[in-house]
């Protein structure tokens, strides 16, 4: 059962639109920092060739799943971080930190070097032949050493999350993006190193954010006398908070993949389509992991400071935004969604199926802003086995939707329509209905700095 404590003092409406509007904005544009580099790499490599470019898309593809399991590493943090500073304790804090840090160099450490033997035959199980599967190798066996840096970028984001900084992540990730342009223009063009230099010039650009990182987590530590070596315990007890969200990660990613599994049978245009409509559904979401890393980091250190009204108060605001900027979003696609296809590709077909795979997008957009921002919430109260468990519910009710949609042997604009509704209204509404019974309950709310 959760403690229980005396109503705190409550601040005004506008003060909680302050602070989150702190901690948010910067948060957008690190968040958005990941596929500028992505991009970047391919707008060096592609022209370099086809064959490049190729190889390159397929190895970041295996590269960003592997990485995006490993997210856990800042949302376990995170809130493990701003307990401790809720409750005034930044000692523990600032070890919480420590721990996490260490943990993220262990995987590091073990997921580059699995990479590295595993890299070759990963590439050819996915189908890559001739000069596509060798540039797909080397860019993998070589972005290996920056993966390690990636996750430690990840521990210490969560831990600056945690202490209320959003904005040293900001200045890094833009740092960081301009450093990877540099080195990778350099060694691709200057230095002649091809698809090679682009991957070593990003995991010199990830080092280099690591190193930032390290540096402040060592320098806050010592100040307060936290010692720099790990505690086996606290290790432990990231690692089995760490294990339920990276379950529900997980889970996502099942979903996504299960989805594109279903379109690929729907025939090329639909792909194409899908794949656009997925990159504007992705933008979209950026703002809203915005919001929930803000809720991430109050929400942990209200429940810290054992401050249940306040954690309450500040769940409505960012709800309430979530859904607002949904609908608003949600219109202004609509809007846009006869012409949004034309900024991508000038083939007509699917400009026509784009179009309304984008207007099923908008209507699910308020559905998206409550699911994200709550999502946020709850991780940031720790309450990761819960969200696992129903993000496996959420994938058992989803893959029936898919199977209709695929058995159906439907294609063209009714198809993705279809699928589109499957996902952003279908598998979006169950997500939203396990999130908010839970939000709407008190189990999630623990307080102290445990």
């Amino acid at each position: 059962m959760p403690r229980q404590s005396a109503p705190a003092a409550t601040h005004a409406p506008t003060g909680h639109a302050r602070e989150i509007l702190r901690l948010a904005v910067p948060a957008f544009g690190a968040l958005i920092a990941e596929p500028l580099f992505l991009l970047a790499d391919s707008a060096i490599v592609g022209h370099l060739g086809v064959a490049q470019l190729a190889g390159v898309g397929l190895a970041s593809a295996v590269l960003h799943t592997a990485v995006g399991l490993m997210v856990f590493l800042a949302y376990s943090t995170t809130p493990a971080v701003a307990r401790a500073i809720g409750d005034g304790q930044l000692g523990k804090a600032l070890a919480a930190g420590r721990d996490g840090v260490w943990l993220a160099l262990l995987l590091g450490l073990v997921l580059a070097a699995a990479g590295f033997v595993a890299a070759e035959p990963v590439v050819s199980l996915m189908g890559a032949e001739g000069d596509v599967r060798t540039f797909a190798v080397g860019y993998l066996q070589w972005s290996m050493p920056g993966l390690v840096a990636m996750l430690l970028v990840f521990a210490g984001t969560g831990v600056l999350r945690g202490l209320q900084d959003t904005r040293t992540p900001l200045v890094v990730a833009t740092a960081g993006f301009g450093l990877n342009v540099v080195l990778n223009l350099w060694l691709v063009y200057g230095l002649g190193l091809s698809v090679t230099g682009s991957a070593v010039g990003t995991s010199i650009a990830q080092w280099a954010m690591a190193a930032v990182y390290l540096v402040m987590v060592q320098r806050n530590a010592v100040r307060v006398g936290v010692g720099l070596f790990p505690d086996w315990h606290g290790i432990r007890a990231m690692t089995r908070i760490g294990s339920w969200l990276m379950l529900r990660t997980l889970s996502l990613r099942i979903a996504i993949l299960a989805t594109v599994v279903v379109v690929t049978a729907q025939g090329a245009v639909n792909l194409a389509a899908h794949q656009l409509a997925m990159s504007i559904f992705s933008f979209l979401a950026f703002a809203l992991d915005a919001l929930a890393i803000a809720a991430q980091a109050l929400i942990g250190r209200e429940l810290g400071a054992s401050n249940a009204v306040r954690a309450r108060l500040l769940t409505r605001t960012m709800i309430r935004w979530g859904v607002g900027f949904g609908v608003v979003t949600g219109l202004l696609l609509a809007v846009a969604a006869p012409w949004a296809g034309a900024l991508f590709t000038s083939d007509p077909a699917v400009h026509s199926v784009l179009t309304f795979a984008l207007w099923v997008v908008a209507a699910g957009q308020p559905i998206a802003g409550y699911v994200f921002v709550l999502d946020g919430v709850l991780i940031g109260a720790g309450d990761a086995r819960y969200l696992a468990l129903a993000g496996l519910a959420n994938l058992a009710v989803y893959v029936p939707m898919l199977l209709a949609v695929s058995i159906s042997g439907i294609s063209g604009v009714t198809g993705l329509t279809w699928l589109w509704a499957a996902f952003a209204l279908g598998y979006m509404a169950a997500r939203a209905l396990t999130l908010g019974i839970r939000g709407s309950s008190d189990r999630w709310m623990v307080l102290g700095s445990r």
